[in-house]
């Protein structure tokens, strides 16, 4: 949305650390920001989860769709530790999320009876000391700036304990990070140091999640909106300048994974909130439901982001669930239209969907590709083609980035680190070129894999795994 009309310059300093402020300049319309919850970011940034709306889209031009022989150009690359947070971008830094784990010893106390242990290691959890980190590097050459570092022992579902899920969420001269655990920290982006923090298990007595608290922060005006769980506190919005309490709402069985979002709904600004039973429409100034579907997620795995197209919402999970949510034109109202099974709708994980002309296109369980009529549910084709399979595989998965700037261009991200452009339509899934970015480093049921979702800034991806941060160029070189 553009908010400038007239000339202008705006300059904000946001600190010596962050190695360069950042400036707008506009005559005419020369420049747009996009509104984001109150904050003004370059649209060419990713300052937090799904990028500067939460929607997965990336307003770039010049991107190609085909690599160089010797593929993107290595800009910079960074050693950091192990974690599943996504990069975020913004005033000329890169924020990300890292854990330092004390070394295993192999007695590691088991937090269940000794009779009660699990027999599927998705399930068995154990106390792993450890610390967490912030990190936060410049932008144009990947130098470390500043790191925030904290104690942090793990109580989470060991096989998945390497570190931190939620991505950092950059606001001005402030960033939010939410920690496995559920430490809730407000640092400075000039040098990391910390305003204020919450933990969640201590100030609302919430049990961590078997898989870590993972919901990343919403700024949204004044409020940061986090998912949190627990009695009367499923949602809380805080003061982002001072953590206090603002207002409290919802009570769900457990907190779950997924990202809240703000989308005009129906006519109305509604805070979505999809918690491991159902999915709720708020009023973001105070909390207040305005609707609420049930739609229970197998194991509380609610994990993707609930993507809007009109006035229909789109959720998936695991074990052949998804639905379609059609909210009334009174905005108070809402039902399904729909529920997907293992032959209709998208049953993706860990990824979530881009809702496009009325199709939705993500990855369903075991790596199978989809468009899906969002209409009916109705698949219009599959393909294991991104996940370079010819059936499904354990916990297959490729993030969606939808290139604005082209109509049916994609990037996608499988966990393999491979980065693939395709075009895409109802009709059919065309592969330009693939290339790998960055070797998979974690284990998980036999597959050695990558599952942090990369940022996409300036024409370039930055993307982690659980020994490196790097940073490549897709912009088109101009010829020699």
């Amino acid at each position: 949305m553009s908010f400038f009309n007239q000339r202008a310059l705006v300059f904000l300093d946001l600190g010596s650390g962050c190695g360069r402020a950042f400036a707008f300049i506009f005559f005419g319309v020369l420049a747009s920001c996009e509104w984001s919850g109150g904050s003004a970011v370059l649209a060419d940034e990713w300052p937090q989860w799904l990028g500067p709306q939460r929607d997965g889209a990336w307003a770039a031009e010049g991107i190609p769709e085909t690599f160089p022989s010797e593929g993107p150009k290595l800009l910079w690359k960074q050693t950091i530790g192990g974690g599943y947070s996504g990069p975020a971008v913004s005033t000329g830094c890169v924020v990300v999320m890292d854990r330092r784990p004390a070394p295993v010893t192999g007695s590691e106390k088991f937090l269940h009876k000794e009779d009660e242990i699990p027999r599927n290691e998705n399930f068995v959890r154990q106390l792993r000391p450890g610390k967490e980190r912030v990190l936060c590097f410049r932008q144009s050459d990947g130098e470390l700036l500043w790191q925030h570092q904290y104690d942090c022992p793990y109580s989470t579902v060991a096989t998945y304990a390497i570190g931190p899920r939620s991505t950092p969420t950059i606001d001005g001269d402030h960033v939010y990070t939410l920690g496995a655990e559920g430490d809730l920290r407000c640092l400075k982006m000039g040098d990391g140091s910390l305003v204020w923090s919450r933990d969640f298990k201590v100030d609302y007595k919430v049990p961590t999640p078997n898989w870590g608290f993972a919901s990343p922060p919403l700024v949204d005006g004044n409020r940061l909106i986090c998912i949190v769980g627990g009695e009367s506190s499923g949602c809380v919005a805080f003061d982002k300048q001072t953590g206090r309490e603002l207002w409290r709402s919802l009570t769900p069985k457990e907190p779950g994974y997924s990202a809240p979002v703000i989308r005009a709904v129906a006519g109305r600004r509604q805070l979505l909130i999809w918690t491991s039973d159902a999915i709720h429409g708020l009023d973001p100034e105070n909390g207040k439901p305005f609707w609420s579907v049930p739609f229970p997620s197998t194991y509380a795995m609610s994990v993707a982001t609930p993507q809007v197209l009109d006035d229909s919402i789109f959720i998936m999970c695991f074990n052949g669930k998804s639905c379609l949510i059609d909210v009334e034109a009174d905005g108070r109202t809402a039902g399904i239209r729909w529920e997907g099974n293992r032959r209709t709708g998208i049953d993706g994980v860990h990824n979530t969907p881009q809702l496009v002309d009325g199709y939705a296109y993500g990855c369903g369980n075991g790596g199978r590709y989809l468009c899906v009529r969002l209409q009916d549910g109705k698949r219009m084709w599959q393909t294991f083609q991104p996940v370079s399979a010819e059936r499904p595989i354990a916990w297959g998965n490729v993030f969606t980035v939808r290139l604005t700037a082209y109509q049916n261009r994609y990037v996608l991200i499988n966990d393999q680190g491979e980065i693939i452009m395709v075009r895409m339509d109802p009709q059919g899934y065309i592969e330009s070129d693939r290339v790998q970015l960055i070797k998979p480093t974690h284990e998980v049921s036999g597959r050695i894999l990558v599952w942090s979702h990369p940022a996409f800034a300036d024409g370039n991806i930055y993307l982690r795994n659980d020994e490196e941060l790097r940073c490549y160029s897709l912009k088109k070189e101009d010829p020699m």
